[in-house]
């Protein structure tokens, strides 16, 4: 199929080929390093998720253990013979060691089933208090005959924001009084501040309708409100959860919920999404400028060394010039002295002489559109067989592999096979309208090293007999071979036609690396 001239690219220049060198190789590796910041990016967030369910877990045993301290100690009230037998003052001195650990915002009271205090920490007389307004907890313990903790409420004397603890007092295996007890909610808020890990975070206690009673931050404005619509909407799904919520600030969080079977409360811990993907675009960015200055760095060196390198071939173009200029002058040199010696010599003795002289230039040629880098063995054939083939191209066939030349190798071969050409033009196949010749070479593999063999072989011409006496051609033929190659050459005159084998041995030493 033929290619439309206009449609094929042009070769890229020097500069464009080290440029797209340099960044094919420095690209992948900013790409590759780009690859591994983001790796340990999502190796971190990993890392952060599990260690927001560790804290959230650990702030929840810590407020269980909390919480079951203060129920064992209502319960040990609970059990005294003064409460049980209505010795109230006694009851209150005892009551008063149990409120020490806490403070003075610790309120213990003891209610009756129906909501009415028999005993206050905040008021010596109780008959002036008024009745407890979480009337359905109190309700609960004495169904259930078990504690209960409560949600957040407005205590009914402090008018505090509070929870609290409510404990059975049992006498004769039925609920005497409902003992409570109200902590001070700093306790609560105390406890988180020492677990904080980092001012990224937040961190809260819900009670169990998830109104707050504990966070950090800003605790002042949100103690009271309800979890976030986010977070709220999947903290009571599962007892332990992690997911993606927004805090009440608006900051989206990597969030971990755990709630407490004891009480019924729940914990969540959020780190900042931000605080994660900060460093990931830091590492970027950091990555990115290196990238780019290595990579402006070594595009500077490829057009640096591009300009060297045109400036050697522009001077190895004017030796290459230089040179095809002086060998054309020895050759027109050669032919000149060649006509004044020849000029008392016959015809057929100049046209030999020429024949080998054109068979020089035309190998010269070859090389000169090369460069002086070597050629193809068939390129070299085609030059010197070219005169044969015009007429009756089908008369020559040509088999073998692409083999390079060194040119040493290449003017050469151009001699041998030209006089080959010769002999059968003169003697041969090629002296009458029939004989055919058909030159194939291959490349052996062999112990000592690879070996190019070429096979020179005529068919359909006049009857053969070996000569009398070698010419000067089958004598150029073998020296050449042997000085030139380092091989051998080797004719059979067989009655259908001539047979010429040339080998040459070593060649890696002569052959151009492909």
């Amino acid at each position: 199929m033929d290619v439309d001239p206009g449609l094929v690219l042009p070769k890229p220049s020097l500069p464009m080929r080290l440029a797209l060198l340099v960044a094919g190789t420095t690209l992948p590796l900013i790409i590759f390093a780009g690859g591994i910041v983001f790796h340990n990016y999502v190796q971190d967030r990993k890392d952060a998720t599990q260690r927001v369910l560790e804290t959230v877990r650990s702030i929840r045993l810590v407020l269980d253990a909390e919480m079951q301290r203060m129920t064992g100690g209502l319960q040990v009230l609970a059990l005294t013979n003064s409460l049980r037998d209505g010795d109230f003052n006694s009851f209150r001195r005892i009551a008063a060691g149990f409120l020490d650990q806490y403070g003075k915002n610790g309120v213990v009271l003891v209610a009756d089933r129906d909501g009415r205090q028999v005993i206050s920490s905040v008021a010596p007389d109780a008959a002036a208090l008024p009745l407890r307004n979480n009337r359905d907890i109190v309700e609960k313990v004495f169904a259930t005959k078990r504690p209960h903790y409560s949600n957040l409420f407005v205590g009914v004397v402090k008018k505090n924001l509070i929870v609290t603890v409510e404990v059975p007092v049992m006498r004769d295996g039925e609920v005497l009084y409902d003992i409570s007890f109200s902590p001070p909610i700093e306790i609560f808020q105390t406890m988180i501040e020492k677990q904080l890990p980092g001012k990224e975070w937040t961190i809260s206690i819900f009670d169990a309708e998830g109104i707050n009673f504990a966070r950090v931050p800003n605790p002042q404005s949100t103690i009271g409100q309800r979890a976030s619509p986010s977070l709220f909407a999947e903290m009571f799904s599962k007892p332990e959860a992690t997911f993606a919520t927004v805090s009440l600030e608006g900051v989206p969080l990597i969030t971990s919920v755990a709630r407490s079977s004891l009480t019924g409360w729940t914990v969540a811990a959020g780190i900042a999404e931000n605080s994660m993907v900060a460093p990931l675009w830091r590492s970027l960015a950091i990555t990115s400028v290196i990238g780019g200055i290595l990579l402006l760095v070594g595009l500077a060196f490829a057009v640096r060394m591009a300009t060297a390198i045109a400036r050697g071939e522009m001077l190895h173009d004017l030796l290459i010039d230089e040179l095809n200029h002086r060998v054309k002058n020895t050759l027109a040199i050669l032919q000149s002295i060649a006509t004044q010696t020849f000029r008392s010599a016959s015809r057929a003795e100049r046209e030999k002489f020429e024949g080998r002289l054109g068979a020089l230039a035309e190998a010269h040629n070859l090389l000169s559109q090369e460069k002086w880098q070597g050629s193809e063995l068939q390129d070299v054939i085609g030059r010197v067989l070219k005169p044969y083939l015009l007429n009756n191209p089908e008369r020559m066939r040509m088999f073998g592999p692409k083999v390079p030349l060194s040119p040493r190798l290449a003017v050469v071969l151009s001699m041998i096979v030209h006089e080959m050409a010769t002999n059968a033009a003169k003697y041969g196949a090629l002296s009458n309208d029939s004989g055919t010749v058909t030159l194939d070479w291959e490349v052996l593999e062999e112990s000592g090293g690879r070996k190019l063999r070429m096979i020179w072989t005529e068919a359909g011409g006049p009857h053969v007999s070996a000569p009398v006496q070698r010419g000067f051609g089958s004598r150029l033929i073998e020296r050449s071979a042997r000085d030139q190659l380092g091989g051998e050459a080797t004719v059979d005159f067989l009655p259908r036609g001539v047979v010429y084998t040339v080998t040459q041995a070593g060649i890696s030493q002569g052959l151009r690396t492909a």
